[in-house]
This record gives C-alpha cells, structure tokens and sequence, in this order.
C-alpha cells in the first residue's frame, strides 16, 4: 500500500511560565497507508489531541514545535509556508475534525452561509451558488437531508452537527482525515452513525485514510485496521487491531484491554484491573521507561534507560520485557 503519512521522532512541547515545557509529544514514530484507518488510543492526557494537531500542521502556542518530521504525500508539513498550509495542505490533503467539533460550528450563522465562509478561505474562486451546489451533492450523496443547509446549529441534535462537520471536513476530498475523539459526548445510536458516515467516506474514496482518535478502545475494533497505543507523549505498542485488542504486548496495553467493562455472563462480575499510581510529570525530563512507576513486571533495567521501539510477533512495542504470549492471553478479556 502507498504511505501517506510519515511521522518521524516528533517532538511538540507546551511552553510554560518559567521557561518549564510540558513535553506533549516527545518522540512519536508512525506511519499511515492509503485505505487504512490509524486508532490511536490511551489515557486522558496522554497527548493524543496535541499530536491530531500537530498532524494538521497546526502548532498553535503555547504548542511548539520542537524536532521531527511530518511528511505527508511527500510534502514537509512542518518546513511548508503558512500560504501553502492553508491553500494546498488543510483541507485538500489532510482535514482536522476537533475534539470539540460539535461546537465549531458558528451559532450566529446557518449550516449553508457557514460552508461557503469555509469554501471561500479556501477556494475564494468558488461563487456562494456553487458551493452550495457541491454540499447539497455531498449531503445527499451521504444520505443526510439537504435541509440542514438551511438551518442553525441549535436546530440541530447533537448527532446531525457531529456528522454535519464530517462532511464540511471532507468537502474538498482530503487523502487523510485526523477525527479526535469523534463520537465523544453523543449516545450510542448517534456514536453508531457517525461511525457509519466515516466508513463511507473511504469506501467511496471521499478520503483515502483516516486517524481515529479515541478512549473508548471498544469503537477500536470496529473501525481501526491498525491500533497505537499512546501513553506519556511516546507510542508504546502499534499493531493490527486484533494483535493490539486480542494479543498484547506491552504491560500498559495488557491492563488497558482489561480495563473495558465487558457485558457478557460469567466476565461482568469480574474485578477490573486498576493501574496504580499516577502517568509521570512530563515537565521533566524521563530517565527510563516512562510506564515504570505503574508497570507490575517492573525490573531495576526498566528504570535505567528508555526503551526504543523493537518488534515483536510483527509488531512493534517500546518495552524491554515485552510480554510473552501465554501471559497475555490468561488476562485480556475485551
């Protein structure tokens, strides 16, 4: 498959008050192929959210850029001007939807006035009539009612607006788009169309690839081709998704999957694992595995040096006691 998408040793730092830098994204290594969907999962404050940013280009302070590379269809995002970021590369090759995507919309204006606000920064070429014309193709095509065009985001249930900004994200058929934490905040009826409208997009090549930002590893199985698992500001394992959910390697991993509460008989009534402890300050610098202080098969070697990624049964895991396969089976229950 053709890459998309090389992430190389990224490093974005928060600048604090002090001269303190809060190391957000510190060494991310990944990859994105044409026709794969990339589930990124992990804890809150991981930096999952910082990194779907920094993908877009965007590095908005205190957010810095500290090293890496982003290269995407062979364009440097990083080293790109701010004209051709915002004319050839958002929204064209890569489109961003938000965390808080169901609020980006403008309440004072309605869905239609506000696509063509959009179109026009981006295509100022394009009249009002004709963008218009290409949503109104694009709402039916996805089978969502044209009327919404002509309404505000009020008037709107908090499913129709999440799924409205995936389609203004992808009117310009980005080749990848970057969805953090999408079907947050919506009921599982409203979780399940969105999810829908993000499959067809790739079927009908709409986009050529997706990252799905998540913490509700369940929505994982269901969407994601390739998991990585984001832990402190680094990726800790990346595989396939049965690999990551089924067959873990690394111990963050192993509890997480075990952490899902499971409705089926025999598996509800079973305790959950709880990790100890709490992620380390990502203020200061860290010595060894940054998983250590948590981790229940922790070893002096663990604290010495940081671990690099390394593969294991075909994936890659950044552990220096990776999991063994009997071990792993006996506890994920997802």
């Amino acid at each position: 498959m053709k890459e998309l998408l090389r992430v190389s040793d990224l490093k974005a730092y928060y600048q604090l008050r002090l001269g303190e830098k809060l190391r957000a994204v510190d060494g991310v290594t990944l990859t994105l192929h044409e026709g794969e969907v990339l589930g990124i999962a992990g804890e809150s404050g991981c930096g999952k959210s910082t990194l779907a940013s920094c993908l877009s280009g965007l590095f908005f302070p205190p957010l810095r850029y500290n090293g890496g590379e982003i290269i995407l269809d062979g364009i440097d995002v990083i080293r790109a001007d701010k004209q051709t970021l915002r004319k050839s590369i958002l929204g064209k090759k890569i489109s961003f939807i938000p965390q808080s995507a169901m609020n980006a919309l403008n309440p004072t204006l309605k869905i239609g006035d506000f696509i063509a606000d959009v179109m026009q920064e981006h295509e100022p070429n394009l009249s009002r009539e004709e963008t218009i014309k290409r949503a109104e193709e694009r709402f039916e095509l996805l089978s969502l009612p044209k009327d919404v065009l002509k309404a505000y985001p009020f008037e709107l249930s908090g499913g129709m607006k999440q799924r409205t900004i995936v389609v203004i994200s992808t009117l310009m058929n980005p080749e990848v788009v970057v969805a953090d934490e999408p079907t947050s905040a919506l009921d599982v009826s409203s979780q399940k169309q969105v999810i829908s409208l993000m499959k067809r997009l790739l079927e009908m090549k709409i986009t050529k690839s997706m990252i799905f930002i998540t913490h509700e590893l369940p929505l994982l199985r269901h969407v994601a081709d390739r998991i990585a698992i984001m832990y402190a500001g680094v990726i800790l394992e990346i595989g396939t998704m049965s690999q990551i959910i089924f067959a873990p390697r690394h111990p963050y991993t192993e509890i997480l999957m075990s952490s899902v509460i499971v409705p089926e008989k025999g598996i509800r009534g079973r305790r959950l694992p709880l990790i100890s402890g709490r992620p380390p300050d990502l203020r200061k610098r860290i010595k060894g595995c940054r998983f250590a202080d948590r981790c229940p098969y922790v070893t002096e070697e663990c604290k010495a040096s940081e671990p690099d990624m390394k593969e294991v049964d075909g994936r890659e895991v950044r552990c220096i006691h990776p999991l063994k396969k009997k071990e792993v089976e006996q506890n994920v229950i997802i």
